[in-house]
């Protein structure tokens, strides 16, 4: 039995207890199922089972090495942003060879350590970037692929922080440039042009914008076929979102199986990085209630999880579900549920009926992707434990910080001088 479901009236993952998991290894904690993980990735990979294809993980989203082994075992592809996330990667036992690099702010030690890793692909987003790509790979006497993430200028219909294929974001080459920069990649020594892609946001809930973005990639592709640059592979990019409150997401294997049957006969490869998608709903944060505060204009659940853990709420003003993790059966009460943290918007959720009591635990829904993998240590707080559920059980897949650890690399100031 996969996902979250309750046993006699306690909340439970893949059929765990997240009240036995939390007695074990602590509050805030993350926790996993990699059954989901693997059902979401098996979706978009069969359905594009007719063409093919390459599913390449976007790693931002969950960066956990468990996380990443499940996904390479699967034989996935995985989309970075950073040489921390290619090494992270290869520590996992990704292949290289499945790894596409993308990000607007490639550094030249980050391009040579892909390049001696032999990645498949650079996704590069600007004509300064392919000009120092071309002398890195120059000066190392190897050829780059490469693959030009197009901005086509096409409306996600997302949160204005997660849109990222308008004309106004920083991400990608202008699609009116897209000719100059793939006939500028052609000419350079040391690069190879291997593909184009574009990816237009995150939390994207209906395919229309998708299919505008992927017929002015197949308009490009064709321009470009006919002044003689064939290309291997179209990147489509990411984005799909999940449910965290009432939204309908897209349904990934039936996305899927319709762009095989579009592209099966254009010859070209297709890849997709999803990541939200494949760790999001595979997650929860589990906390545990400190303290209720009643005597206020409104009702506080002061939890022992908060906005260095789970920063979505604060940074888009997120909505993730808030439930016990073992209902008592009175009656419930509206509580704006908030963390530790000296900030005001130290908010998790305003607003929520719970019936809940000092020591009690909750759990936050759809936390797999951007959860962790965007916590700090503000307030000098140790990040929280991580916990995968596999096969009915519970490990460990990285342990609590210390506050020891937390400033391990820092030093005392020396003595003044004597004056």
């Amino acid at each position: 039995m996969s996902g979250l479901a309750r046993i006699s009236g306690a909340l439970a993952l893949d059929g765990v207890p997240l009240a036995s998991i939390a007695a074990r290894f602590g509050t805030p904690c993350y926790v996993y199922s990699r059954a989901l993980i693997e059902e979401a990735f098996r979706a978009f990979d069969e359905g594009l089972e007719g063409v093919a294809h390459t599913v390449c993980y976007a790693v931002k989203a969950n960066s956990n090495l468990a996380v990443l082994d499940v996904l390479a075992r699967l034989g996935a592809g995985f989309d970075i942003v950073s040489g921390g996330e290619l090494a992270r990667v290869l520590a996992a036992g990704g292949k290289a060879e499945r790894v596409i690099f993308s990000g607007v702010g490639k550094s030249e030690a980050e391009m040579r350590a892909a390049l001696a890793a032999g990645i498949r692909c650079f996704n590069v987003e600007s004509d300064p970037e392919i000009e120092r790509l071309a002398a890195v790979a120059r000066s190392v006497g190897k050829v780059a692929p490469v693959s030009l993430r197009i901005n086509p200028d096409v409306d996600a219909r997302t949160h204005p922080y997660i849109s990222t294929g308008l004309a106004a974001n920083k991400f990608g080459i202008a699609h009116a440039h897209a000719l100059d920069a793939a006939r500028k990649v052609a000419a350079s020594a040391g690069l190879r042009l291997a593909g184009i892609g574009c990816h237009i946001g995150s939390q994207i809930l209906e395919s229309s914008p998708l299919d505008e973005a992927l017929d002015r990639l197949l308009a490009l592709a064709s321009r470009l076929a006919s002044e003689g640059m064939a290309l291997e592979h179209l990147d489509l990019g990411g984005g799909f979102g999940i449910r965290y409150r009432d939204e309908k997401p897209i349904d990934a294997r039936a996305y899927c199986e319709r762009l095989a049957r579009r592209l099966g006969p254009s010859g070209f490869t297709v890849i997709l990085e999803p990541g939200r998608a494949i760790a999001g709903p595979a997650g929860v944060l589990v906390t545990r209630v400190e303290y209720l505060k009643g005597d206020k204009a409104r009702r506080f659940a002061v939890v022992d999880a908060s906005m260095s853990e789970l920063v979505r709420p604060a940074l888009y003003h997120a909505w993730h579900d808030i439930v016990e993790v073992a209902p008592r059966g009175e009656a419930q009460a509206t509580y704006d549920v908030v963390g530790p943290v000296c900030e005001s918007a130290d908010v998790l959720g305003t607003d929520r009926a719970l019936a809940i009591r000092a020591g009690d635990l909750l759990a936050i829904l759809g936390a797999g992707a951007y959860g962790m993998a965007m916590a700090s240590n503000y307030n000098s707080r140790p990040r929280p434990a991580e916990v995968l559920v596999d096969a009915g059980g519970a490990r460990e897949v990285r342990a609590r910080e210390s506050v020891e650890s937390l400033f391990a690399l820092e030093k005392r100031a020396d003595p003044p001088p004597p004056r």
